[in-house]
């Protein structure tokens, strides 16, 4: 008589396979809900809704720019400026890092070089990308992906350069081609490289744009910003921030869903 393999069955309940998720975001919405019950009582009696607003406040404003559309003619400005700005940077910093750091000697050469432009704080471009482009969305989007591309460019860089050589020449010795060693070693490898950039540009994005819009624009939240800011209005200038801070959020969830995906091949944490 023969058997089979024991199997055990799974017993593991919902919550045990989810105690982590749900006790993390528990405490976050505890942390949330605490911070805003304290920032409404003290606005007011302790501190002076002058300066700091109150959540009720805000509240208020955005359901106005809600209501009579504010809110949505100029998010979306914004909205375009840095979804095309992140896009551009971090697609120009991640094609230019695969091609130039896999060669040292062009890596050495141009290395200094694209230090000492990283260096340069991205407001003091602003006024030069006014000549050179207007103050149209142009301005902002490029603003914007040059804020990106640095922080894409270094971050996958230093991910392909710290590939496993050992890798490379396994593959090369079972006769693997350039492509091969590219897509199959360098790029699933320099994946943390890649994200980590991707995560860092985010604010960064929305930097860029926000300053382009603060330097010279009619339409955007960084112009809600600088109109609020401009007749003390702190309920406006808080609403917008909360607006960013949102849209930046959703990037992040965006870019964290990518990294979920294009680390499947990565074995789990224990």
């Amino acid at each position: 008589m023969t058997t089979g393999p024991l199997r055990i069955a799974s017993t593991t309940t919902w919550w045990q396979r989810n105690h982590r998720w749900v006790t993390v975001w528990g405490l976050r919405a505890g942390v949330l809900i605490t911070a805003l019950i304290a920032w409404q009582l003290l606005s007011g009696p302790v501190l002076d809704p002058l300066f700091v607003s109150s959540p009720g406040g805000i509240l208020d404003r955005l359901g106005e720019w809600i209501t009579d559309g504010t809110l949505a003619e100029h998010a979306w400005t914004t909205i375009k400026e840095i979804v095309l700005g992140f896009a551009v940077g971090a697609l120009a910093g991640a094609l230019l890092a695969y091609l130039v750091a896999p060669i040292r000697t062009i890596w050495q050469v141009l290395d200094p070089f694209l230090m000492a432009l990283y260096s340069i704080p991205k407001v003091a471009l602003a006024p030069l990308f006014i000549v050179w482009f207007g103050i149209g969305v142009q301005m902002k989007v490029l603003l914007a992906a040059v804020s990106v591309f640095f922080l894409v460019f270094l971050n996958t860089a230093a991910g392909v350069r710290d590939v496993d050589r050992g890798l490379i020449d396994a593959v090369r010795l079972m006769g693997g081609t350039r492509r091969d060693i590219a897509l199959k070693v360098t790029l699933p490898a320099s994946m943390t490289g890649l994200l980590t950039g991707l995560h860092v540009a985010i604010p960064y994005a929305l930097i860029g744009a926000v300053i382009g819009e603060l330097v010279a624009s009619n339409r955007g939240l960084g112009y809600l910003i600088s109109d609020a800011s401009a007749r003390f209005d702190t309920d406006g200038v808080f609403a917008t921030l909360v607006v960013l801070s949102a849209f930046a959020a959703l990037l992040n969830l965006l870019v964290n869903l990518l990294g979920a995906r294009a680390n499947r091949w990565k074995p789990l944490d224990d």
